[in-house]
């Protein structure tokens, strides 16, 4: 029987570690503009997903918040992962980008979820894990998920405090 398809998550000091261990072909990075990040060798370019935007969840003069058209991107690539191989994602911490994103991509790929089960397994996973609230809330709005997704979120509440997060893999189904 085949492994499910799984999602590793990590913060961006683990990415080569995390594709290398997971054999994963398909990276998804959640970074800063300007933030100095290599791809590693194991990802195709075509493979590898750079969305830029700053870890916020409000407008703020300056910073780039996570929007629409990032989550639809998103949401893209995902649909586009073969899953043959494990997805990595990751931000600069690996807690609340990358966490939002991991659930996302679960979210969409299993639609027949639960959201609550799924967010209770994200925090199981990763004690650390705060999935930024924005990207959540456009997720949420694009999947017709009815506000579900957001209220499973503010239901598992702020992660414990890290500086960074520990890598986990969330299973899709």
């Amino acid at each position: 029987m085949a492994m499910p398809a799984t999602i590793h998550v990590c913060p961006m000091t683990r990415v080569e570690g995390t594709v290398t261990s997971s054999g994963a072909r398909h990276l998804v990075s959640l970074l800063t503009a300007g933030t100095d990040f290599g791809r590693p060798a194991l990802i195709a370019a075509e493979n590898h997903l750079w969305l830029t935007m700053n870890d916020i969840v409000a407008a703020q003069d300056g910073l780039t918040p996570p929007g629409r058209a990032h989550v639809e991107a998103l949401l893209d690539f995902a649909r586009r992962w073969d899953r043959d191989a494990p997805l990595v994602i990751n931000c600069f911490a690996g807690i609340s980008r990358s966490t939002a994103a991991a659930y996302i991509v679960a979210a969409a790929l299993a639609p027949g979820r639960d959201e609550h089960e799924l967010a209770r397994t994200l925090r199981a996973l990763s004690p650390s894990a705060t999935p930024n609230l924005l990207l959540v809330g456009l997720a949420d709005d694009l999947l017709r998920r009815d506000g579900r997704m957001v209220a499973a979120i503010a239901a598992i509440g702020r992660g414990a405090e890290a500086f960074e997060g520990t890598p986990f893999a969330l299973p899709i189904s």
